[in-house]
């Protein structure tokens, strides 16, 4: 296959799911429960009946290495969705995430004692001052808005950084995740289809947990005003925009995937990041996010070093010779 093809699908993909996710989360900030679980179920399924063939196959990883990396990962999710309840927009959220080369870089160092070259680090320090300058003139704004509407600034503040605490150790827990699966892959080798599915199934029982909030959740999409859409019968808007949310998330995680099957992982990095700054255009753009030129500064630390991290020069060279050599 050609790689135009997955990159075009992670862009479409990806880039379609934030711009749903955005208009989700403004309605309702507190629908990351019932997001996650949507995505986890579908996906889930998927995988039982593609993947897993009804349970019939046997997986070849052991199964206590996904309980493992399943605990973490349904941590990750659960967590990065409920951040959007507490003041924190998507355009930061987006910035933040992107940081997630610090976080690999800094537990990298610490566990498995590994070595980089200066421009690594010097990358990664972009990146931190990029999402500091990012995270102080969101502080900011949050606290101004909510003083010039009358409510609580320092409370709302409060809530913001508890937030932003939550998004700083998932991108921890995300890194170290990482690391787990760098080790299982040394052992058993690559099995990407089989740890997406497990990484979605295993975690459903715990969903019970947030059973009661996502049926709350569900209670209040059936009750959104509803939408027309051609040759279907009038569906509430929140349910439709859940839809489009748990299709596009999966065209995203296997584009994703092939990708990664077509190309250098240096290659997939780029595609993402990049797929990132788009939507983050889009999402200053399209829905009015409040952006400071502080907010600029930050955004071009933070894309500059993450090029600067996966040698953007070396990439581009070597692609444009294999399209010289076809």
């Amino acid at each position: 296959m050609h790689p135009g093809f997955p990159i075009a699908a992670v862009f479409l993909g990806c880039c379609s799911n934030v711009v749903v996710l955005e208009y989700l989360v403004r309605e309702f900030p507190g629908s990351g429960n019932i997001v996650t679980f949507s995505q986890f179920l579908f996906i889930a399924l998927e995988g039982f009946i593609f993947h897993a063939d009804f349970g019939r196959r046997k997986p070849v990883v052991p199964i206590r290495h996904y309980v493992v990396m399943v605990t973490i990962f349904f941590m990750v999710q659960v967590v990065n969705n409920l951040t959007y309840g507490f003041h924190v927009s998507v355009p930061l959220h987006m910035i933040f995430r992107s940081g997630s080369l610090i976080a690999n870089l800094f537990l990298g160092v610490l566990i498995l004692k590994k070595s980089y070259k200066l421009s690594k680090y010097l990358s990664v320090i972009m990146i931190t001052i990029g999402i500091a300058i990012c995270t102080i003139a969101s502080a900011k704004k949050v606290k101004s808005e909510h003083l010039d509407d009358g409510s609580d600034g320092m409370y709302d503040l409060f809530i913001w950084i508890i937030g932003i605490s939550g998004l700083t150790f998932a991108l921890l827990m995300s890194a170290r995740m990482g690391i787990y699966q760098e080790t299982i892959y040394a052992r058993f080798g690559k099995h990407p289809k089989e740890a997406l599915f497990y990484n979605h199934a295993l975690p459903l029982p715990a969903f019970l947990l947030l059973g009661k909030d996502i049926y709350n959740h569900a209670v209040l999409f059936t009750g959104s005003e509803p939408i027309d859409v051609p040759y279907l019968p009038a569906i509430p808007r929140m349910w439709f925009f859940l839809a489009l949310n748990v299709l596009t998330q999966y065209i995203c995680i296997r584009a994703v995937f092939i990708l990664t099957t077509e190309c250098q992982s240096l290659t997939v990095t780029l595609v993402v990041t990049l797929r990132k700054f788009t939507s983050l255009l889009f999402s200053i753009m399209y829905f009015k996010n409040p952006f400071t030129v502080y907010h600029w500064v930050g955004t071009v630390l933070v894309f500059t070093g993450t090029m600067l991290f996966v040698d953007i020069y070396n990439i581009l060279k070597s692609l444009l010779g294999k399209t010289k050599a076809e």
